[in-house]
């Protein structure tokens, strides 16, 4: 893809699954990488992953819901890598139980992961974005924020307020050549699934039923995802923005 070498990119979650497949496939296309992620012993062994790549990379394990600790982290990134080009925001964390079995604790915690975190993220990478006239943010949502998910009210509601956060923030920044699009996964291989499925019969039955309801017959795997996320972020998307698109072998399809 054109225009991803040598760029700087943070990912957050970056030392999860699915973030550590897009901190991979970034550092592939010669773009340096900067892997936040609370796990930090995560974050470094992908950091570590990017360096083997010929990329350079940067670890941080800030809480991204800390608005003052994600600005001295990024200005640390910034510092050590250079400006901020591109930006995934892709931390997430759910569990999986009926909405009137929550407490709000347990929703503060759903809100401050996947909605306040992007939010704190994004207010200070875009001011640096508008004021260098350039920059991409690739926001990974769910496709439980376009259709819904059983016993995941919350983080469903979060992640329908980051796909309308990415539509709302593209249009004010689209005149200075930023553009802001949103990534929907489906079902995917990752520790979050596995906790949903369980274990023994329970979690074969959970499984079956969901590759009988994907028309691909299978779960996706976090390599499914980066490949859509490296193209949103490369020259070849300039002209898209304000965008939502699923990856998830046909579960969803939106029109």
């Amino acid at each position: 893809m054109r225009g991803l070498q040598g760029k700087n990119v943070i990912v957050t979650g970056g030392g999860g699954a699915i973030g550590g497949a897009i901190c991979r496939r970034f550092a592939g296309y010669g773009a340096n990488v900067g892997v936040f992620d609370k796990n930090l012993e995560g974050g470094n062994r992908i950091a570590e992953e990017v360096r083997k790549a010929g990329a350079r990379a940067f670890v941080s394990d800030v809480d991204i819901a800390d608005y003052a600790g994600v600005g001295k982290a990024i200005a640390a990134f910034e510092s050590e890598i250079g400006p901020t080009d591109i930006l995934v925001n892709n931390a997430g964390w759910d569990t999986f139980i009926n909405f009137i079995d929550t407490t709000p604790d347990l929703w503060d915690k759903l809100i401050d992961i996947n909605l306040r975190g992007p939010l704190n993220m994004s207010h200070f990478v875009l001011k640096g974005m508008v004021a260098r006239g350039h920059g991409r943010v690739v926001n990974i949502a769910s496709d439980a924020g376009r259709v819904g998910s059983s016993q995941e009210a919350v983080y469903s509601a979060c992640k329908g307020g980051i796909i309308a956060f990415t539509k709302t923030v593209a249009r004010e920044v689209a005149r200075r050549g930023i553009t802001l699009n949103a990534v929907c996964p489906g079902p995917t291989n990752t520790p979050l699934l596995a906790s949903a499925a369980g274990v023994g019969e329970r979690a074969e039955r959970f499984q079956a039923a969901l590759v009988g309801a994907i028309p691909m017959k299978r779960v996706g795997q976090p390599e499914d995802i980066p490949g859509v996320v490296c193209f949103l972020a490369s020259d070849d998307a300039s002209f898209i923005t304000g965008q939502t698109i699923s990856v998830s072998g046909g579960l969803t399809m939106h029109g």
